[in-house]
């Protein structure tokens, strides 16, 4: 029997047994075929499966001094370097019981000695035929998963400048600045990460949950792109009925984001989100927000969280009708809120974490000689 392919394509089986009489035996019946590597006990045979090339099969000897056969088969599967190499023994042990605890401890065939030589390269075949296809199989699911991955990553990249883009065109038409945007979802992150480890949130506020917030925030002026430039841009007070048309962003943001989840047809945790934050990010804790005058935990959890970011922001920054007030001002307009315009709980959160908050403003400021500590 010829070697048809060089010394390189051959596949490596690793021999173990403590008789040199055995051992020459099967060196000579798979030589022809394989690259044979020989052990003569079961700790020479750990030695070199510690090593960095690895066999392709073994066959292993049950009974040996020191280490048996079943107990290298054990650690050999206990190791994820080598759970996936397939064992055979070869072993005079024939009672039945013998044959089950091979089986039990990880091996993928027993064969018992006197051997057949067919039999013995039959079942060589056999097995390292299933090993390749078993190997094929992962190595192509890998790269299925990596493939979906990456085109996860694609996509998640997509929306994000998808949602980016459409917030920006709200901000744009506004006296707000893109970095308005950032600032808010930062915020929004880091309230939900405060609270993330209060009993009453903890069940809702999960790192999935937090992350489809973050990228939610920044549509919760959308409905913007509806309003009259007369009034959105307007430097005075508005009068009530220009108030009154200015209140309907919150609902032409929810109608906007409803329509684009009609389109997808499919649940969307996301867009029911930024639905819930363009709706909802006016109402006050004591009901006398608006659109709907809800009030308490009628309010979602998203908008709550949506309205001291936004509320927060819109104190420490300048605005055609008014100056930037300073950070501690701004602590102590949010602290007087607690429990009218805003969550008490919420509130605690934002001021054990005030300073993040800073430093987040900071980091964004849109002009730092308008920001004022």
């Amino acid at each position: 029997m010829s070697n048809v392919h060089g010394d390189e394509n051959r596949q490596t089986i690793l021999v173990v047994d403590d008789t040199v009489e055995n051992l020459s035996v099967m060196n000579g019946l798979l030589a022809n075929d394989y690259h044979v590597r020989i052990a003569n006990s079961g700790e020479r045979a750990l030695q070199i499966l510690s090593g960095d090339s690895l066999p392709d099969l073994i066959l292993l000897d049950v009974m040996m001094p020191g280490i048996s056969g079943f107990d290298v088969c054990r650690r050999l599967h206990s190791d994820p370097r080598t759970v996936k190499i397939p064992v055979i023994f070869l072993t005079a042990k024939a009672e039945i019981e013998d044959e089950q605890i091979g089986f039990d401890v990880g091996a993928v065939d027993y064969i018992v000695k006197p051997i057949s030589p067919p039999i013995v390269m039959a079942r060589v075949r056999t097995h390292l035929k299933l090993k390749a296809v078993a190997d094929f199989l992962e190595d192509k699911n890998l790269f299925l998963k990596q493939e979906v991955e990456r085109r996860t990553h694609d996509l998640q990249l997509i929306q994000d400048a998808t949602i980016m883009a459409l917030a920006s065109l709200a901000e744009t038409r506004d006296n707000e600045t893109g970095n308005h945007i950032r600032r808010t979802q930062q915020y929004v992150r880091l309230l939900a990460k405060q609270l993330q480890s209060h009993p009453k949130f903890a069940a809702v506020l999960d790192d999935d949950t937090i992350q489809m917030l973050f990228k939610s925030a920044p549509l919760h002026d959308i409905g913007k792109v509806g309003i009259p430039d007369r009034i959105l841009l307007k430097p005075g007070k508005l009068t009530t009925e220009e108030f009154d048309i200015m209140k309907t962003h919150t609902t032409l943001g929810r109608d906007a984001i409803a329509a684009a989840e009609k389109v997808l047809d499919t649940p969307s945790s996301f867009l029911r989100l930024a639905r819930e934050i363009a709706h909802y990010h006016q109402e006050r804790w004591d009901g006398s927000g608006y659109p709907e005058g809800l009030a308490g935990e009628n309010i979602p959890l998203s908008a709550r969280l949506m309205a001291l970011a936004d509320v927060y922001d819109a104190l420490i920054s300048r605005r055609i009708y008014k100056p930037p007030f300073p950070h501690d001002k701004s602590v102590d307009i949010i602290r007087q809120g607690r429990g009218q315009h805003f969550d008490p709980d919420i509130v605690d959160a934002f001021l054990h974490i005030q300073n993040e908050f800073l430093a987040i403003a900071e980091r964004y400021s849109d002009n730092e000689a308008d920001f004022t500590r």
